[in-house]
Parts: C-alpha cells; sequence; structure tokens
C-alpha cells in the first residue's frame, strides 16, 4: 500500500511538472504573438494616389475599417461615427489616426474612395488597389468579405458586398489592441479610443 502511495505521489507530481511546462510555454508564444504587429505586409495605395505599406500603421494609434462605397448603411454610418468619436478623443488631431480599407476595389479607385470620405470627414484616410492585393491584405488582417450577386439569376451583374463591420484598433506599433463593434455605445467607443492614446 506504501508502495502504491508512492507511485501515486510520483506520478501527481510529473503532471503537475508538465502542467506547469505546458502553461509555460503557452504563456511565453501567447506572450510573443502579441508583441508580432498584426496582419501582414502589403502594398497598396491611398486616396492620393501614393503607394501605402504596412508602415502607415506605425507611429500612432491607428482606426481601421474596411467597407466599400456602395455599401447602403454599415459603412457610412461607422465613417461617420468614427470620425465623431475621434473629434471627442483627439480634438487637435495628433494622437489617433484612422484608414477605410475598401474591399471592393474594383469599383472603389483611390479617387473614388478620397471623395466618398472627403464628404464625410477629414479624419480617415482611403486605401485601395489591385484587387488581388486588397485581397491578400484584407485576408491577412483576418477581415471576412465576400462579393454577393444583388440577382442570384446574373452573377456576373451587379452585386454588393457583405463584410466584417468591427473597427479595428492598433496600437503605435501596429499591434492588436482591441475593436469597436458596430453599433457600438459611443461613450464606450469613445473611451476605446482615449485608453488607447493612454497606453500609447
Amino acid at each position: 500500500m506504501k508502495t502504491v502511495r508512492i507511485v501515486l505521489f510520483i506520478l501527481a507530481a510529473l503532471m503537475a511538472g508538465l502542467f506547469f511546462w505546458l502553461w509555460s510555454e503557452v504563456s511565453t508564444k501567447q506572450s510573443a504573438l502579441s508583441e508580432e504587429p498584426f496582419g501582414v505586409a502589403f502594398s497598396l495605395v491611398g486616396q492620393d494616389g501614393k503607394p501605402v505599406t504596412e508602415q502607415a500603421f506605425r507611429g500612432k494609434p491607428t482606426a481601421l475599417l474596411f467597407g466599400f462605397t456602395h455599401c447602403p448603411e454599415i459603412c457610412p454610418t461607422t465613417v461617420y461615427e468614427l470620425s465623431g468619436w475621434m473629434k471627442t478623443a483627439d480634438p487637435d488631431k495628433t494622437k489617433l489616426q484612422a484608414y477605410f480599407v475598401s474591399v471592393d476595389p474594383e469599383r472603389d479607385t483611390p479617387a473614388i474612395l478620397g471623395t466618398y470620405l472627403s464628404n464625410v470627414t477629414d479624419r480617415i484616410s482611403g486605401i485601395s488597389g489591385d484587387p488581388a492585393k486588397v485581397e491578400a491584405m484584407a485576408r491577412g488582417f483576418k477581415v471576412y468579405f465576400k462579393k454577393v450577386p444583388t440577382d442570384p439569376a446574373k452573377p456576373d451583374g451587379e452585386y454588393t458586398m457583405d463584410h466584417s463591420a468591427s473597427v479595428f484598433l492598433l496600437d503605435k506599433e501596429g499591434r492588436f489592441a482591441g475593436t469597436i463593434a458596430y453599433g457600438e455605445n459611443p461613450e464606450v467607443a469613445v473611451k476605446k479610443l482615449q485608453n488607447l492614446i493612454v497606453r500609447n
């Protein structure tokens, strides 16, 4: 009986050691992941026609949203609301930046995107470019989007885009720092932006 207890004690000690090792490994990997910039490297085009890379998301905290100019409700609402939240959180326009990446670059040229945004705000800059490059960038940022024909009988005709509606928040190193959901309480959204500024 004594031998059995000793064996059980040894097994328990080994299991505890294994658990601690696994916990340590997972914690280390999660910490390492959180230190990496969010998304992937990319080379697209800004609304001014100039090249834009992932380096645009460095230096200042960034609010990043994905959408398209033909969007009937979610995109214009988000652009309008985000602009207002940024005015409250960063009234002098020195601490935050924001970008709108089109998931419909076939229709949203940089110029069209620039006109669309400038009609609403001077706080958010547009990004578009080659469709294949836009798709690779958006997928790399874990964004869901899909072209949906408005008339199923004509799959090559008019279409809309189904897409993720959250605003991604990145710190000044480009690391993921949270999201603002579509329909977020305005006070909560402003607080998230203020917290993003404080932590940077």
